[in-house]
């Protein structure tokens, strides 16, 4: 293989960035200003993502994937690309296109680097094939082609090194029954209490194991068989040992208490149980001596999809896990060890900002690896290796790029052009008082030439989730809004994440209240503030956004247009129609004992007549997610109530839409539908 190498200018380089990991950019090394221009909808097919971040043994390269958008074919592709620590040498090592280059990983001894593809070569025209399905490839580091290393029927979903380097723990979905061509497919069959997935469908009898891969011979060994899902799996320093989360408890359907076991990484071994909480156990870790396993422990089950995480530590015999961090309040995640095996390193999110931070192994404070001090932003992943730590980082006006961790130095710039060929909108954080007290944070947007003095039309842009939350980073669909001229906010309100359990927990059972309380805030506070034009509200969101904007339109008539994505508001006709059959029986009992729990949060559906706010309805045919059902319904109500309203489906898409035309002409549409009831007469 003839590798493209890019050796970067001085100019390129972010030499001084303290806003967590990364900040603003020195006058001296921005770029010539340009004439700039808005963005538009169009301009999301230009954004480049950047991550899945891996080190190299030595240190010295840091490997990643950049995603690409080819307009022409209506695909997406990602490659893989490296830089050396200086940021002085970049380094293209695939060039494919209409697929996907994934999750790369240097073999320990550093010679190979291995990745998850779905690329073909052309072998096959057969999708059933293993050959078309999401494989293992090798690359030798000293040149050649990438060669497909597995052949899993069910493809490949994630792989780990052995720390010998002989041999991969890779987890693969039993497959599909074929169907030949010219064959009638046979009937679905079901018998399990949690039958369907978004973005799978009906899983049927299939599950995720575990197995190990011999490189040398080129052959998979099934670990874990049985009536469970397996994965997540981390050696052991001595390549020996694997250990990955399952639930393995009565019906693993019925519970949420995923457990960490190990297992001999041979053939017929028995895995063994480490942890015994009750609540979720994932993502373990080794560390460096084999001696422990780190992991995250999950909230009780009452509050599982609530609560933090918090880093739990325990031996690699089991025992009583040790909590360095005592009792979080904070969301954790991205769980690693340092080099020497004497601090864990993760990610905390904390009130719009999500940062680098360390916890002795042994117990103690938590320090801030990054600054806070400055302009906050978003750190979406990390990696540890002998020269330091590396981030993926975000920040209102950049996506997403590669930063070293402490200096803050850019090792990557794919969006450089983009970026300086927009005038992007202020972005800053917002704060209101919903009217029990609670604060409520939000991100507020303001639009390019923006006019003090003047009152704007104001669209509530509103997060998914619930438990989730908008911050200080680069957010395309409200820059796109607020390039038309809107004022857009963000609100975290309650059961959102970065705020504390006690925040998240608020909306336990009793969905569509103090969330629109809490929107409600933000909109008059910026109203009262001049800021917004409350004859020109407008609100939208996907998922709990969707369902959000539908208990917002229902519950007065102040937004004169909204925009539901993927939402809900019929939870009598949710069950067993969605994924999410667990949460239904844990927070609201079963519809025939508790009606009027199912009857109360299906406030909109019920009290359609109530609703005067135009309203655009949009969701992906196969959403197995929230399906189609819910918009239908509301845009049926609606229709009959002859309120303003349209539905929009897009074939063949499940809850995340994938292909970027209807990525775009989601964008568009949003912004007619705003544009026709909030520009009106003005």
């Amino acid at each position: 293989m003839t590798y493209a190498t890019k050796t970067i200018s001085s100019a390129m380089k972010i030499s001084s960035i303290c806003v967590l990991i990364a900040g603003l950019l020195p006058a001296s090394v921005l770029a010539q200003e340009a004439e700039r221009r808005l963005f538009q909808p169009e301009d999301v097919h230009r954004l480049n993502s950047v991550g899945d971040i891996a080190i190299s043994p030595d240190g010295e390269w840091v490997v990643y994937r950049v995603g690409t958008t080819n307009v022409d074919e209506d695909t997406k592709s990602s490659n893989l690309f490296m830089v050396n620590w200086e940021g002085t040498t970049r380094i293209q090592l695939t060039h494919t296109e209409n697929s996907g280059e994934s999750q790369p990983r240097f073999s320990p001894d550093g010679k190979f680097l291995a990745f998850v593809s779905s690329r073909s070569d052309g072998e096959s025209e057969d999708f059933d094939d293993p050959k078309e399905k999401s494989q293992v490839w090798l690359l030798n580091r000293m040149g050649g082609d990438a060669e497909r290393l597995t052949e899993f029927p069910g493809g490949v979903s994630s792989f780990e090194w052995s720390p010998d380097s002989s041999r991969l723990a890779v987890v693969s979905r039993d497959p599909k029954e074929r169907v030949e061509e010219g064959d009638t497919q046979k009937p679905i069959v079901i018998d399990r209490y949690h039958f369907k997935q978004d973005g799978q469908g009906y899983l049927g009898n299939r599950y995720e194991r575990l197995y190990v891969f011999d490189l040398d011979a080129r052959e998979a060994s099934l670990l874990t068989p049985g009536p469970y899902n397996s994965g997540q799996p981390a050696w052991g320093p001595d390549s020996d040992i694997i250990a990955f989360s399952s639930k393995r408890h009565g019906d693993p359907d019925r519970n949420i208490n995923s457990d960490i076991y190990t297992i001999g990484a041979v053939t017929g071994a028995s895995p063994q149980q480490i942890t015994t909480w009750d609540g979720p156990d994932t993502n373990p870790v080794f560390s460096p001596d084999g001696k422990q396993i780190a992991y995250l422990q999950g909230g009780p089950p009452k509050y599982s999809d609530y609560d933090p995480n918090q880093p739990a530590v325990i031996s690699v015999d089991g025992g009583k896990q040790f909590l360095p961090v005592g009792n979080p309040d904070l969301t954790i995640s991205s769980l690693r060890w340092s080099l020497d095996g004497k601090t864990l390193h993760f990610l905390l999110a904390d009130d719009r900002a999500r940062v680098v931070a360390s916890v002795a192994a042994k117990g103690g404070d938590v320090e801030r690896v990054s600054p806070t001090d400055a302009q906050p932003g978003v750190v979406g992943s990390f990696n540890v290796g002998k020269k330091g730590l590396v981030a993926v980082a975000t920040f209102p006006q950049r996506p997403a790029e590669i930063y070293r961790v402490g200096d803050g130095m850019a090792l990557s710039d794919h969006n450089e052009e983009l970026r300086d060929s927009i005038t992007w909108a202020a972005v800053e954080g917002f704060d209101a008082v919903s009217k029990d007290g609670t604060r409520v944070g939000s991100m507020l947007l303001k639009p390019p030439g923006f006019r003090e003095g003047v009152r704007y039309p104001t669209i509530a842009n509103v997060h998914g989730g619930p438990v989730s939350q908008d911050g200080y980073e680069f957010d395309a669909t409200s820059q796109a809004l607020a390039a038309q001229g809107y004022l857009v906010v963000n609100p975290n309100y309650r059961g959102s994440s970065g705020r504390g359990r006690e925040f998240s927990r608020a909306i336990f059972a009793d969905w569509g209240n103090l969330e629109i309380q809490d929107i409600h805030a933000v909109m008059d506070q910026l109203v009262e503030d001049g800021l917004a034009d409350p004859e020109r509200l407008g609100i939208g969101g996907w998922s709990y956004g969707g369902i959000n904007a539908n208990f917002a339109i229902a519950t007065d008539t102040r937004f004169a247009a909204a925009v539901s994505g993927a939402g809900s508001a019929n939870y009598i006709a949710g069950y067993g129609t969605d994924q999410y059959i667990w949460l239904y029986e844990n927070e609201l009992g079963l519809p025939w004992e508790s009606p009027e729990a199912y009857l109360d949060l299906s406030y909109p559906f019920l009290h359609a007549d109530r609703i005067e706010t135009p309203t655009l309805y949009m969701c992906g045919e196969k959403d197995f997610n929230v399906p189609l059902i819910n918009s239908e319904q509301m845009y049926q109500a609606l229709r009959s109530l002859n309120v303003p309203t349209q539905l929009v489906i897009y074939p063949g898409q499940y809850h995340g839409l994938s292909k970027p035309s209807y990525v775009q002409d989601r964008l568009e549409r949003m912004i007619e539908w705003y544009g026709r009831y909030l520009l009106k007469d003005h």
